[in-house]
């Protein structure tokens, strides 16, 4: 017996002494566990929001139109236009999502259609529309390459539409491309109103100068001249005798 043991007092376990030390390592892990499995949880469901498309609302829908019709240019012989087609090929699978962020910002109508009312307008407002596609002079088949924010533009809320023309003479069968591009002064707001506001502003200000490009611009008058050039050249019935 050890000096200064007592008799009858039985020496300590060595896995009594290590038993405190397991239990704190065990609640340590237990804890560690826990905290990782609520991160993973927080995580998968932050980026499965995330990954959520945003779906169209009323409060998140603007509606845009031209406004009052941009005035076309003055020709010596003024022909009457047909708008045959509008065709989407900006490639966009959401044509009608102008902004992801910020829970989406939605067109109440396809661009295609926006384009097309812009355009008719335009040329009825001139006396440039023809009523039907057998009464034109000219038939026009619009490719719409955006209608929107420009890439890189979504917190600047930078509008621009661009399409190009096909005018085509009936008669001929010739056909000349048009070009026309429209762009807005960059905007910069945070509350989701403002912004709401501002890309309607700005989609409509960039459709309005493309339209102004289109039916004021050098390349359609030009166009009409080198189609009509024939037909208008073609001499008159002689008179009869």
């Amino acid at each position: 017996m050890q000096a200064g043991q007592r008799q009858g007092e039985l020496p300590a376990s060595p896995g009594c002494a290590r038993r405190p030390h397991r239990e704190i390592l065990m609640t340590l892990s237990v804890r560690f566990t826990v905290s990782l499995l609520l991160s993973l949880f927080f995580l998968l469901f932050h980026c499965s929001a995330a990954g959520q498309d945003p779906k169209p609302k009323p409060e998140n829908t603007i509606s845009v139109h031209l406004g009052d019709p941009i005035p076309a240019q003055k020709f010596a012989n003024p022909p009457k236009f047909w708008i045959s087609d509008v065709i989407d090929r900006s490639g966009n699978p959401q044509p009608m999502l102008v902004l992801k962020e910020r829970g989406g910002i939605f067109l109440d109508r396809q661009p295609t259609v926006i384009v097309r009312e812009a355009l008719e307008e335009s040329l009825r407002a001139a006396n440039l529309l023809a009523t039907d596609a057998n009464s034109a002079d000219l038939a026009l088949k619009i490719y719409l390459f955006q209608f929107g924010l420009a890439q890189g533009s979504q917190l600047d809320l930078f509008g621009k539409v661009e399409f190009t023309v096909t005018v085509k003479n009936p008669k001929s069968g010739e056909s000349l491309e048009v070009k026309a591009a429209g762009t807005s002064i960059a905007k910069t707001a945070m509350m989701k109103k403002n912004i709401q506001k501002n890309v309607q502003d700005d989609v409509e200000e960039s459709l309005r100068d493309a339209v102004r490009n289109f039916v004021r611009g050098q390349q359609l008058k030009d166009a009409v001249g080198a189609l009509r050039k024939n037909t208008d050249a073609a001499p008159a019935p002689a008179p009869n005798p």
